[in-house]
Order: C-alpha cells, then sequence, then structure tokens
C-alpha cells in the first residue's frame, strides 16, 4: 500500500484513506476477501476493517456473502469509474490510430494513466495472441517495471518525478531494487530519443516501447505504449522501427485532438 502523509497533515481525511484503502485490496484473480485478509494488507485493527467494511458494504461498494463470510466488490465501484472513462474524449480520437498501429507491427497498443505506484489502462487495441496476459481497461501494471510507467516519470516535470520516485521507494522497496537501473535507463532514452523502453520486465516473451502525449489532458499525463513479441523485436527492430511508429501514431492523435 502506498504511505499516508503524516499524522499532522490536518487537511488528509484518514478514515476517507483506510476505507478506499480496503477497496484497493481486491486485485486480478481476488474476487472474494475476507476481514483477516483486509487487515493483513493494510496492518488497521479488526475492528477498524470490521467497521470500514460494513460501511462501504451499505453504500454499495462491497457485497458480503454471508455463507463465505467474505467480501466482493460491489457495483458502486464500476460505476464511480465509468464517468471518467466516458469523459476521456482521447480515447475515442486515439483508438483508429492505435488499432492501425497493433496490426501494422503484430503487438498490443494501450494508452494509461498513473495510479499510485501503478499504470492503469484506460484504452486497448489487443495484437498478437502470442502476449500472454494482455491488458483490458481498467488493468493495472507497475510503474517501475513497464515501459508505460518509465515514459510517464519521464514526462512529468522534475519535481512532480522526484515526488513519485521518493513515493515508490517507500511504496514498493523490491521493486525499486530490481528496477531502478532500468528506469534511470529509461530517463536517458527519453532524453535521446523521445521513448523509453521495457524489455521482458513486464512479461519475458514481450517487448514494450512507450510514449506520452505532447500536452496533459483534464490535468492527466497520458501514455501511449506499444508491446510486441519478444522474438520479432530482435536486433534493433524495437528501436529502428517500432519506436519511430510509435511517435508518428503519437503526434497523428495529437493532430487529430488538437493538442499542436
Amino acid at each position: 500500500m502506498d504511505s499516508f502523509p503524516d499524522d499532522d497533515d490536518r487537511q488528509f481525511a484518514f478514515t476517507l484513506a483506510r476505507g478506499l484503502e480496503i477497496l484497493r485490496c481486491f486485485l486480478p484473480g481476488v474476487a472474494a476477501l475476507g476481514n483477516k485478509d483486509f487487515v493483513e494488507r493494510t496492518g488497521l485493527s479488526k475492528a477498524t476493517v470490521s467497521r470500514l467494511a460494513y460501511t462501504l458494504t451499505e453504500l454499495g461498494y462491497l457485497r458480503h456473502d454471508k455463507v463465505a463470510r467474505n467480501y466482493r466488490l460491489g457495483g458502486g465501484v464500476l460505476s464511480m469509474g465509468y464517468p471518467l472513462l466516458a469523459s476521456m474524449r482521447i480515447r475515442q480520437i486515439a483508438r483508429p490510430f492505435m488499432r492501425e498501429l497493433a496490426l501494422q507491427v503484430r503487438g498490443s497498443v494501450s494508452l494509461g494513466m498513473r495510479d499510485q505506484s501503478n499504470m492503469v489502462y484506460i484504452e486497448c487495441c489487443p495484437g498478437d495472441k502470442r502476449i500472454r496476459a494482455r491488458p483490458d481497461v481498467g488493468a493495472v501494471r507497475p510503474i517501475l517495471r513497464m515501459a508505460m510507467g518509465r515514459a510517464w516519470l519521464a514526462a512529468v516535470t522534475p519535481q512532480e518525478r522526484e515526488v513519485a520516485l521518493n513515493r515508490l521507494r517507500i511504496a514498493v522497496p523490491d521493486q525499486w531494487q530490481l528496477y531502478g537501473a532500468q528506469v534511470q535507463q529509461a530517463l536517458h532514452d527519453y532524453q535521446q530519443a523521445g521513448v523509453c523502453f521495457s524489455y521482458g520486465d513486464m512479461q519475458k516473451n514481450a517487448y514494450g516501447v512507450a510514449a506520452p502525449l505532447c500536452a496533459q489532458i483534464d490535468a492527466e499525463t497520458l501514455v501511449f505504449n506499444c508491446a510486441v513479441p519478444a522474438q520479432s523485436a530482435q536486433g534493433r527492430r524495437l528501436i529502428d522501427d517500432i519506436a519511430p511508429r510509435l511517435l508518428t501514431m503519437v503526434s497523428n492523435v495529437e493532430i487529430a485532438a488538437g493538442l499542436r
């Protein structure tokens, strides 16, 4: 879990934050959780977890199975996210360009935004079936392990980047230990070529290249990612062929969206 601000931050609603942390305990493949699971994942007391789970159930964000004595996410969670997706006109603008690139390179092209220590996918054009676990809209992946996350770090202001990196070092120290050097290389790559890479760090059989939009959309830095099977990106194809195609696609989206 990402760390909370200091206790003396009077503007921060800790009870609300703890309730949201309960909802964040659910991950793909983890459909049902009990109070014991919430305690283990959040570090909160049993009494606090019980109170928060009850409240979230009453509000429709959780569903309680009295027989199995566990909780599942409720429809309230899904309905909260839809207005955000529906308001993102950039998704409709980018979709045909993304689909065209996915067909050209026989890969998967996605658009994402940051969510704490992860990137969340807001549009996806599936590509080559050899890439396992192809993401869907709403899927989250660790920032440090993927080209998309590294491109987000490269695109934001130095101050925003430093704050994010400090939080990542605290929230996911194991990932920082493993991928910190690749992140620094990605920042260098972005300065040189305008893109960031991942060579099997997210999936062993997939290479990725990512580039951000030139301007924020609704105060969000959005990033396009192109993933291709590792065996099809041998040699310098990822650098010399796929990366330029991705940059051209991003430029076309920016023009279509009136960003340049």
